[in-house]
């Protein structure tokens, strides 16, 4: 089966750089990919896409060694067994908040006797290759967001579910979750504190460590955090942000103020 080069290297304690797709669009998505990044996560929870956009930019990011993930809207097992049978080599599960619901993700995650995936890997298994339905439960990663009060409270529980591969940080749900804004709080000493938790919490459960960002500036600060898992950008973000800036100087104006999304 098609190694999971990013997985891979997590469970070793490296380090990798993902982009975001929140574009239903496979061109952009094969750009994308094109570009390098070690894993692209398309987002099917918060982009601006859907499951019939997933059939089409899967493929276009398997032109490519770039891993290919999928952000389910939520911790349903026929949405992370969907998405996984179409071609995704992971998913990224949001707001899990306890033991029993992590559980949930990893279980739909894997086949049998490891968990309850329906075995029907339609496009995941030509993409996987030979030895997928031997291969898939170890090679198919799932990653839990921790971004809630609840999922604070009982991260070590979740950060040691068996099966579970790596954590995920959504900083705006977390600020949401310690009282601050979604958007620009970053540096309050209390959110520095909980990233810092969580990373120390996947560090003991010998897991991935992953967190979304929107900048180069946090990026590098999270790679010499030790994070394993960090997000660059998101496409409509790189797209908007080089376009404001060169529209401004053509125009001899000032780049105009968008309203933040968060990350």
């Amino acid at each position: 089966m098609r190694e999971n080069t990013a997985l891979t290297a997590w469970r070793a304690g490296g380090q990798t750089v993902g982009g975001w797709l929140s574009l239903g669009n496979a061109h952009t998505a094969e750009t994308m990919a094109n570009l390098g990044f070690d894993w692209l996560c398309i987002d099917l929870q918060h982009g601006m896409l859907s499951y019939q956009d997933l059939k089409y930019m899967l493929p276009a990011i398997s032109t490519t060694d770039t891993i290919p993930i999928v952000r389910v809207p939520w911790n349903e097992p026929y949405e992370i067994m969907k998405a996984l049978d179409a071609g995704a080599y992971g998913v990224i599960v949001p707001m899990v908040n306890n033991r029993a619901e992590a559980e949930q993700a990893v279980s739909a995650c894997r086949y049998p006797p490891d968990g309850l995936r329906s075995f029907g890997p339609v496009r995941g298994a030509m993409y996987g290759g030979r030895g997928y339905a031997d291969e898939a439960n170890s090679q198919l990663a799932c990653i839990a967001m921790i971004e809630t009060a609840e999922g604070l409270e009982n991260l070590d529980e979740i950060a040691t579910t068996p099966g579970l591969d790596a954590i995920y940080i959504g900083p705006s749900d977390l600020s949401y979750a310690l009282g601050l804004k979604p958007v620009g709080q970053f540096e309050e000493q209390v959110h520095i504190d909980a990233v810092a938790k969580i990373l120390d919490a996947c560090r003991r459960a010998g897991i991935g460590a992953g967190i979304h960002t929107g900048s180069l500036d946090y990026t590098k600060r999270y790679l010499e955090q030790g994070f394993n898992m960090i997000t660059l950008g998101t496409d409509s973000a790189f797209m908007a942000r080089l376009a404001s800036k060169e529209l401004a100087e053509a125009k001899q104006t000032r780049e105009v103020t968008r309203e933040q999304s968060g990350y």
